[in-house]
């Protein structure tokens, strides 16, 4: 019997092997695009989970909430629709500490960002035990606010504040530093107490900007002053764009008057002196204080539109003095 004689069946090799379908042949080929993709949303997943459980779900809730008269506890309520939005509108309390909160905001943000830049100007010099000078005006910024707001009040107790104690001893009258009309003025020192987080990211602003700029302008005879006033400041533009707009995002949302009051609880809201009694103090009062979870839900909702404008505003109005120092080669 020749070769050619053999039985098919007995043959193998590349032949016989390429006639059948190999189980890789079978899978299809994902391409690099497609890994890239499915890593992404890999590494992502957890944090679009919680983003839409802890956010979206919630802020959905609230939204149901605002056309309700739910008060978190009776399971018998009524939908009103816009009935809260118009009783909102129309309430001169809402009005009153939604203007006390404009007012905080345009105060405090920017003496934050003064305070931060010039901690950060400081710190930046070429002085001896500099690290510890950052770590000392940094450890501020660490404590939760329920300390500092602790803090704060005894500090300016009227009876046993050690404030209170070093004006007696210059023979003056001790002073009510929690009402009106100096509460605002504690409320404002304790913002201003964490200006260490302002200051960290004004310093990282302050170490990009190229040191021959400085040295030219020095060369033509500019002061330090002009110097900083017109090479530092618009090159820090884009950080004091964002530390603007993360300060009024947060001023409107403190929380600190609740824990300056008199007992820091709930009866503490209508305790509190009138000038720190801000928007989120009212929604804080509708909410835990009240009971009326649709109210103060409407309360949120509206704050939350008020924000988008002004952060919106903001971009629109500062689009001509923000400079990003971006390298032409990366445009294209």
């Amino acid at each position: 019997m020749t070769v050619d004689q053999l039985p098919v069946t007995g043959r193998t090799g590349p032949a016989a092997s390429a006639g059948r379908a190999t189980p890789a042949a079978q899978r299809p080929r994902i391409s690099m695009t497609a890994r890239r993709h499915r890593a992404f949303y890999l590494f992502t997943a957890p944090w679009i989970i919680g983003f839409l459980l802890l956010t979206i779900v919630p802020m959905a809730y609230a939204l149901w909430l605002s056309f309700t008269t739910y008060d978190g506890i009776s399971p018998h309520w009524r939908y009103v629709g816009l009935g809260n939005y118009t009783e909102l509108f129309s309430d001169p309390t809402t009005w009153n500490s939604l203007g006390r909160t404009g007012l905080f905001a345009i105060t405090s943000v920017p003496l934050s960002i003064i305070a931060g830049l010039g901690l950060a100007v400081l710190v930046n010099r070429p002085v001896k035990a500099r690290g510890l000078f950052r770590t000392l005006l940094y450890l501020p910024a660490v404590v939760p606010p329920v300390g500092v707001g602790l803090t704060f009040k005894a500090l300016f107790d009227q009876n046993s504040g050690a404030a209170n104690g070093v004006i007696t001893l210059f023979g003056l009258d001790a002073l009510g530093w929690l009402a009106d009309p100096y509460a605002r003025y504690v409320l404002l020192m304790s913002v201003l107490w964490a200006a260490g987080n302002i200051m960290i990211i004004s310093l990282a602003g302050l170490q990009d900007v190229p040191r021959e700029l400085h040295e030219a302008a020095r060369i033509d005879g500019a002061s330090a002053w002009r110097t900083f006033r017109s090479i530092t400041v618009p090159l820090l533009s884009p950080v004091l764009l964002f530390q603007t707009v993360t300060g009024v995002i947060a001023s409107v949302q403190t929380i600190m008057p609740l824990l300056l009051s008199p007992d820091g609880t709930t009866a503490g809201v209508t305790a509190l002196p009138q000038s720190n009694y801000l928007y989120m103090m009212h929604v804080f009062s509708q909410y835990f204080a009240l009971g009326r979870y649709g109210y103060a839900s409407a309360l949120l909702w509206v704050l939350f539109v008020l924000i988008l404008i002004v952060t919106g505003l903001i971009f629109k109005f500062t689009s001509g003095v923000v400079f990003y120092n971006v390298d032409p080669e990366a445009k294209k």
